[in-house]
């Protein structure tokens, strides 16, 4: 998976120094020189003081920061990598690859978001530390680190960003480069709503189409079909219709073979939950079944009598951003 590199910067005092734009490959352009001796990574790391920043401008387009405590917006996601490892971030931080951190054009640093991706619900917690992207289709640039637990496998991808106030244990642990437990899933009918706000911004040209438009309902059959009903009727001369045959003796049904009741096979575990509220939302998401193993809920997908059946299984979770889904075996 390629990084879309984000911009950033250092702020020290007045001084606002800010990262070029249109990076490609992880290969920054236009950046300036970093500080030649920045922080340890996760060194020294506090959420005061607050910097929100004075107007900036990068090409035609000015930016201006504000403390907004109720900001919620869509838009799209990129992310970056190794190759800012421990240089400095706006707010003076060393830039840690691994950590749950993002960077936002406008929000105060830090800042606390929970970021959503909209083709899964999946929702995390994210730390605000750095100012970009500043390509200007992108609404924020999350570490990999955050990438990785939001699931993100495509270089971006549609997500909402809402600002909130944690609680000081996962403000702690956060500042410590470590994830924080997911949120609750975000629930069918509110994610159709993101999505549809969604669609009056601009595509980015490396966006996954399913990302930005909601999933079509599933085809109800009318009337039993067989192959070539669906092919398009073409005007002109037809040949004369032929007599009907005389219908053929009716000869009687063969008996019906007892149904093979199933008593195990192939499954894909597809992730464990403490919440049955999140297990019952990841079930509908990938069309699994949820039981209980211990104090957690687990989802299953199968059972599956073939191994390709499963191995298609396991694909379509990944694709939903369960990337630790894997194929496990029962005896029958």
């Amino acid at each position: 998976m390629k990084s879309i590199v984000r911009g950033g910067g250092l702020m020290a005092g007045a001084i606002l120094l800010l990262a070029g734009c249109g990076s490609v490959d992880g290969k920054g352009e236009g950046r300036p020189a970093a500080s030649p001796t920045p922080a340890p990574i996760a060194a020294g790391v506090s959420d005061t003081p607050v910097k929100v920043g004075d107007p900036y401008t990068i090409g035609s387009t000015t930016y201006t920061p504000a403390d907004v405590a109720d900001y919620d917006d869509v838009g799209y996601a990129s992310w970056y990598g190794e190759e800012l490892a421990g240089q400095p971030t706006a707010n003076g931080e060393a830039f840690d690859p691994a950590a749950i951190s993002a960077a936002h054009k406008t929000l105060p640093l830090p800042s606390y978001v929970e970021v959503t991706a909209l083709d899964t619900g999946r929702t995390i917690l994210v730390r605000v530390n750095d100012r970009g992207p500043m390509a200007n289709d992108r609404l924020i640039d999350l570490s990999r680190g955050a990438a990785e637990q939001l699931g993100l496998a495509a270089g971006v991808a549609a997500v909402r960003v809402r600002r909130t106030n944690p609680p000081l244990a996962e403000r702690v642990q956060l500042r410590n480069g470590k994830p924080v437990p997911e949120r609750i899933a975000t629930p069918d009918s509110l994610l159709a709503i993101l999505r549809n706000k969604l669609k009056a911004l601009p595509v980015p040209a490396n966006a996954p189409a399913a990302a930005v438009t909601s999933q079509p309902a599933a085809p109800v059959a009318s009337a039993p079909a067989k192959p070539g009903d669906d092919r398009l009727a073409v005007e002109g001369a037809r040949p004369a219709a032929k007599p009907a045959a005389k219908p053929a003796p009716a000869k009687p049904a063969p008996a019906a073979k007892p149904a093979q009741i199933t008593t195990g096979g192939i499954y894909v575990q597809v992730a464990s939950f403490s919440s049955k509220a999140r297990a019952d939302t990841t079930a509908k998401l990938v069309g699994g079944t949820v039981s209980a193993a211990g104090k957690l809920w687990r989802v299953r997908m199968g059972p599956f009598d073939k191994e390709a059946d499963g191995n298609a299984a396991l694909a379509r979770a990944k694709a939903k951003g369960f990337r630790d889904a894997k194929i496990i075996r029962e005896r029958k």
